[in-house]
């Protein structure tokens, strides 16, 4: 079996330290530990003069530090704060694989022969990523990259065929399994060397295939291939302009050249782009920035399109004396540039089976982008629908282009909620209240069943009691919800309106849910009162009852009139209103 490739791995010692440090501003001269789950995983340099150590708990660093500085472990803050390293190894040699955040590595063979030997190598990249980053590195090179990452802590360069060696002496605890290397130490295992010398058949069938995995690496037997990464291309483009831009005419001509520079250099890459960010900075420093999306490929023309559609937007804003566009740069434009956003291979979209996918969407695409361009993304909106337990409540206003995402999640079961027979409860999640029945011949208006159910919604923690005998349902999504269909207009502002019945007396829901009278007359606003001819109801919701502050309690009812309209009533505290009205 051949020898392990040469590897030289770079190696930032205490790094959860150094990010807390470049991101954060905690200064890592200080006594500094990172903690995870209550445990110091890194601490600097004067934290461990102090006697702390990893491992240690949070308490115990304390009492051995007391003026120690505790940072939260964030992997997410290590990597961001690493990139710039992997960048800076990246300017000098190709190839790189990120290990973990403060250690990357990447074959040795190349940068030893155009560097002038692995020695000066080494000296090479750590002076590099010093001036680059200020950040002290050691580097390490060995058969592989685990005796590579071995040799860096010491900043030793192992020489071919010697990896083996060096390793022997290692304690077990360097393989970074606690679990085995507490085994292998009550095993009497103790050395690298001695786990190496054992029969891989043997620790195969006792530790397992980690174990065996474990005794290849002790053994100096890395022969993985390094899984380098491929640094990302930069396919942004930028233009400066010496004189600002504050025309349209010179704003177009401007959009035009730099598109077509962005479509050839996707095409280069055999890419297309679907969302695009346009950038732009004024004489006096002001920065703008719109992202533009389109569910097709987006051509040098299209792109072109929407450059100038912008920048039309921006210059010709209001003057700051009101209306409805956003208020005009104060200087003309200096930079602009355009990023990629998203992109795909150019192939990733099928045309449409008689050509090219909807030119009518296009063309509409086009008008409404542009009048987002012009007024803003708000100005042109899509409703999606969502869950909720009235009308208003499951519509959500999206700007054009935006991810269709409702506000409320939509119910998994469709049609309305399950009858619930007559009940008492008191303080359950679910409760039921006998309601009179329906006053007329009139079948509900998108309902099969004229049973009314009181649905009391959510219940806080550690509410409970005993309710009465109540037929056991699968709780509904949205329990409550007015049953379908769904009213064809839904009005912002509910009307105010006054019901009465036969007798001319007011028509009033009693705390049980209980109708005074059969509904027969509606007044909305100050018309004229109309009869009606049927309706059926009430369905109570009783929400947010454990919070006195944001309780709502309110009725719902179906009516239809004697001109053959239909709407949506609700009641709340004695008011009548108009929240929909249906087809």
């Amino acid at each position: 079996m051949s020898a392990p490739a040469r590897a030289l791995l770079l190696w930032c010692p205490d790094w959860p330290v150094l990010a807390a440090e470049i991101v954060d501003g905690v200064p890592a001269t200080d006594p500094v530990v990172v903690l995870h789950a209550n445990r110091v995983v890194a601490c600097s340099e004067r934290a461990r003069a102090e006697g702390i150590r990893r491992g240690l708990r949070r308490r115990e660093a304390q009492g051995r530090c007391p003026q120690v500085t505790v940072v939260d472990h964030d992997p997410g803050r290590d990597a961001r704060a690493f990139e710039p390293v992997v960048a800076a190894v990246e300017e000098v040699v190709a190839g790189v694989e990120v290990i973990r955040p403060g250690a990357c590595a990447t074959a040795a063979r190349g940068p030893s022969r155009y560097l002038g030997g692995e020695e000066a190598a080494a000296e090479r990249i750590v002076e590099h990523v010093a001036q680059s980053c200020a950040v002290e590195s050691q580097v390490g090179i060995a058969d592989g990259v685990f005796a590579a990452g071995l040799a860096a802590r010491e900043g030793r360069i192992v020489p071919p065929g010697g990896t083996a060696a060096f390793l022997a002496t290692r304690p077990v605890e360097a393989l970074g399994r606690p679990a085995l290397a507490d085994l292998l130490r009550r095993l009497g295992v103790r050395t690298l060397g001695d786990f190496a010398a054992l029969p891989a058949g043997d620790v195969l069938a006792r530790f397992g295939f980690d174990g065996a995995l474990a005794h290849r690496l002790a053994a100096g037997r890395d022969d993985r291939p390094l899984a380098v990464r491929r640094p990302p291309a930069d396919l942004t483009v930028t233009a400066e302009h010496d004189e600002p831009i504050d025309r349209v005419d010179a704003a177009a001509f401007a959009a035009r050249t730099l598109a077509e520079r962005l479509h050839e250099r996707l095409a280069a890459y055999g890419l297309a782009c679907t969302r695009l960010g346009i950038e732009a900075v004024t004489a006096h420093g002001q920065e703008l920035h719109r992202v533009w999306r389109h569910d097709g490929l987006l051509t040098a023309a299209a792109i072109a399109d929407r450059v100038r559609w912008q920048l039309d937007g921006w210059l010709s804003g209001s003057n700051g004396r009101g209306g409805a566009r956003p208020a005009r740069p104060t200087a003309g434009i200096i930079r602009l540039r355009l990023v990629p956003d998203g992109v795909l291979a150019q192939a990733g979209l099928q045309p449409g089976l008689w050509g090219e996918t909807g030119a009518e969407r296009e063309r509409a695409h086009r008008a409404l982008n542009r009048v987002q361009g012009i007024l803003g993304p708000e100005a042109v909106v899509t409703a999606v629908l969502g869950g909720g337990r009235s009308p208003a409540d499951q519509v959500r206003l999206v700007p054009w282009g935006d991810e269709r995402v409702p506000a409320r999640p939509g119910p998994t079961v469709p049609g309305p909620a399950p009858s619930v027979g007559p009940a008492s409860s008191v303080g359950s999640g679910l409760s039921a209240v006998p309601a009179p029945a329906a006053g007329s011949a009139l079948a509900p208006v998108g309902s099969s069943d004229p049973g009314r159910t009181a649905v009391r919604t959510g219940r806080p923690a550690g509410k409970s009691g005993r309710a009465g005998r109540v037929r056991a349902v699968p709780e509904p999504p949205w329990p409550g919800r007015i049953p379908p269909p769904a009213p064809a207009v839904v009005l912002p502002t509910p009307l105010a309106a006054e019901v009465h019945d036969a007798a001319g007396e007011p028509v009033v829901v009693s705390a049980r849910l209980a109708v005074s009278a059969a509904p027969a007359r509606l007044t909305v606003g100050t018309g004229r009162p109309a009869e009606i001819t049927g309706w059926v109801g009430p369905w109570p919701v009783d929400e947010r009852w454990w919070a006195p502050v944001e309780a709502r309690r309110r009725a719902r009812f179906q009516v239809c009139l004697a001109d053959g309209s239909a709407l949506l009533l609700a009641v709340e505290g004695g008011q009548w209103l108009v929240e929909a009205i249906y087809d």
